[in-house]
């Protein structure tokens, strides 16, 4: 092993860098997680979360990475047979689908070119009588394209469907908003813009979700809200805790509260305009086409062989970025620019792919200083 001195660049959209503040709350003693002391603890960042999510009704964190929320997402709330719509918006939405799939569901499939979010038009014209539930991933990853979540609720009006979301790589980072929205269940996960390590996923639930878990049919015991829900209104768990992480999410919050979560969504949006003008300045291309869907968590560049322009960064440069993933691998890569990040850090970003571009042979223009004008306005 050699040292290589300075930071690692960590660009990938998630797991994002973990604030100092961050890790030295993890790193504290563990508590009696049935005592007082973790009662407090967990009151605080439930309604923490509540706040994050923008809803009054409850949230259910759990010890697991946001594939285990996906899983609770599903079956507290339907049953075997259920007719659910979702749509292909990229790698991710096509793997909440082989989940449901495969949990004994019946999916209908709104195919898509990984360019464009969910179609509200597309999932109204799909809806009959049998359709239970709508599963939309507000933020895909894979491509860097954002759903118009209050404009898919509408396309439902009055059908009692139920409207599952994925926030994964968009919660405290994209503007959500859970109960104005009237989102029933939303799934989130604490690697991304809640800027910890991996390890805790979360659901918020709305009423009329509660009411469907009551006679939804499909399998469940560690997944199963009404326990949780039960244990957390006097602020424990009934399972042994993720202590350590919950002190992490609980620092994590207070960073959010203090920048505002008005201001931390300007930042990003701001962030991602600045990335979108480099591209545009080396003459590539924004995998995402539609102005109303572009992510301001992360940006997927349009490039046939990007898997070499990616060794060529990490290697000379100590920075890592997104891969392609999917129908898209060595088609993209993919800069994330969400959670704990300034304009300094992103103007190192930029540069890097940049010198990287030009070292693996592709012949670009300067996309760097009309980010730096962006960023500099």
């Amino acid at each position: 092993m050699v040292h290589r001195p300075g930071r690692h660049f960590l660009q990938i959209p998630g797991p994002t860098n973990v604030p100092d503040r961050v890790l030295r709350a993890i790193d504290a003693p563990t508590i009696d997680h049935r005592g007082p002391d973790f009662a407090k603890l967990g009151h605080e960042v439930l309604e923490g979360m509540r706040w994050v999510f923008g809803t009054e009704s409850p949230v259910v964190i759990y010890p697991a990475s946001g594939t285990g929320a996906w899983e609770a997402a599903i079956v507290n709330t339907l049953s075997p047979g259920d007719k659910v719509i979702a749509s292909e918006t990229g790698h991710f939405a096509t793997l909440w689908r082989e989940m449901a799939e495969r949990l004994g569901l019946d999916v209908v499939w709104l195919e898509g070119d990984w360019r464009h979010g969910a179609s509200p038009e597309r999932i109204a014209d799909a809806l009959d009588d049998d359709v239970r539930a709508v599963m939309v991933v507000h933020n895909e990853t894979s491509t860097g394209v954002t759903s118009r979540i209050a404009d898919v609720r509408a396309a439902l009006g009055d059908h009692p469907a139920l409207l599952l979301v994925d926030t994964i790589s968009s919660l405290g980072s994209i503007d959500y908003r859970h109960d104005e929205w009237g989102v029933d269940v939303t799934v989130g996960g604490s690697q991304k813009g809640l800027m910890l390590p991996a390890g805790l996923s979360f659901n918020a639930v709305s009423q009329k979700a509660l009411d469907a878990s009551r006679d939804a049919k499909l399998p469940r015991s560690y997944w199963d809200w009404k326990p949780i829900i039960a244990a957390n209104e006097a602020g424990f768990w009934p399972y042994t805790s993720a202590t350590n992480l919950l002190y992490g999410l609980r620092e994590a919050l207070t960073m959010l509260r203090e920048e505002g979560l008005e201001h931390v969504f300007a930042r990003h949006a701001r962030h991602a305009s600045a990335t979108r003008a480099a591209v545009h300045g080396w003459g590539l291309e924004v995998l995402a086409v539609d102005e109303r869907e572009l992510s301001g968590a992360l940006t997927a560049v349009l490039l046939d062989g990007s898997d070499e322009v990616r060794r060529v960064i990490l290697e000379r440069y100590d920075m890592s970025l997104g891969a392609g993933l999917g129908k898209l691998k060595d088609k993209v890569f993919r800069i994330g620019h969400l959670g704990d990040f300034n304009d300094l850090m992103l103007a190192g970003t930029l540069a890097g792919v940049q010198m990287g571009l030009q070292v693996a042979g592709h012949d670009v223009g300067d996309g760097l200083t009309p980010a730096l004008e962006v960023l500099k306005g």
